[in-house]
């Protein structure tokens, strides 16, 4: 038989009862208790939960033992269902926490009651938080596929309910400007500095860019797998990312570390870079997402194809990647235009 992974900050231990607990320990992180079988969905969801900083959703005791037919009996059998177990962890954590807050409110509820109407209000309750309603359509979406899946009723009630309109633009895109005012002020050879431009020049997603190191340069390449699609990529070592490299030494697996020398977790990553960014006297709204959005935008202004920037960056599909073309394709057609207008007045 295999030897069983062991977790990094897992600790097990038998308590007086000779019952098997497992805690998660680290440090500088609040000890969490994790539930379930060791490497169980319900385990690995606690486990992905305190990587990040936080605690998974708890279910309710006795949840198991919900009226049949019943919201509450749905979403427990949804967790059991394929589309779930399909999920990334990080994502099973989101959904969870949506579907729990759901089950709480309405497990009571019987599933052939849910029609059409009833979404509409339930997205109405939310519409102050146009995105955190859409992303609890999506969840809900999900658990009626199951259920007409699975015969707990014959139609969609969510089919014919459209998301909100969001008036946020998402996470601001970097302006040149903001880039060149952390660069003036976080120096080549700093960690800052080293984080901005891994992020900046290979257009990765915070998750993955905490994960690079050493061992994923060859041949003037960086390799990339995604944490959140699983896509790979082969990514040209930018000019400015291999000065910022040969003057970091690195004594760990990966490039960005704590000042412990762990290794980040996204939320952390996060939460440091929001600091060294207002360091910089930047905006609040510099985020290391945003340099993500900054480097498509980069590749559009510079003439690049949605298929090229999607190379660098990723994207599954091409919707967000053909935003930034059309803006640059706008902004050169509008330069273009004006500048033909002296030599039309000239004549006139």
């Amino acid at each position: 038989m295999p030897k069983q992974k062991i977790l990094p900050y897992v600790h097990t231990f038998r308590d007086r009862h000779n019952k098997t607990r497992h805690y998660f320990r680290r440090s500088g992180f609040k000890r969490i208790k994790l539930p379930g079988l060791y490497a169980s969905p319900e385990f690995m969801a606690a486990y992905t939960a305190a990587l990040g900083g936080e605690i998974a959703p708890k279910i309710e005791p006795g949840a198991s033992l919900v009226v049949k037919g019943s919201v509450g009996a749905l979403v427990a059998a949804w967790y059991q269902g394929a589309d779930y177990k399909s999920y990334k962890n990080q994502t099973k954590v989101t959904y969870r926490g949506i579907a729990e807050a759901f089950r709480k409110e309405h497990g009571h509820r019987l599933v052939a009651d849910m029609t059409p109407v009833a979404v509409t209000k339930l997205m109405g309750a939310k519409a102050d938080t146009p995105s955190a309603a859409n992303n609890f359509l999506k969840v809900l979406r999900s658990i009626m596929r199951f259920a007409v899946s699975n015969g707990w009723r014959a139609d969609d009630p969510t089919r014919t309910v459209r998301p909100l309109k969001a008036s946020t633009k998402g996470f601001h895109t970097w302006t040149e400007a903001e880039i060149s005012q952390f660069q003036a002020f976080h120096k080549v050879g700093t960690r800052a500095r080293l984080a901005l431009d891994l992020l900046l020049y290979t257009g990765q997603r915070r998750s993955d860019v905490i994960l690079m190191g050493p061992r994923d340069i060859q041949d003037g390449l960086i390799n990339v797998t995604q944490q959140k699609t699983g896509v790979s990529l082969l990514i040209p070592i930018h000019p400015e990312l291999r000065k910022t490299l040969e003057a970091v030494d690195c004594e760990f697996d990966t490039f960005l570390n704590t000042y412990q020398g762990e290794a980040f977790t996204a939320a952390g990553f996060g939460n440091w870079f929001k600091s060294v960014c207002l360091e910089a006297k930047l905006p609040d709204n510099c985020s290391a997402h945003g340099l993500r959005k900054a480097a498509a935008r980069r590749l559009a202004e510079a003439g690049c194809t949605t298929k090229q920037i999607a190379a660098v960056t990723g994207h599954t599909t091409l919707k967000e990647v053909e935003r930034y073309t059309a803006a640059a394709e706008q902004l050169s057609l509008a330069r273009d235009a004006m500048a033909k207008l002296p030599d039309f007045e000239q004549k006139t």
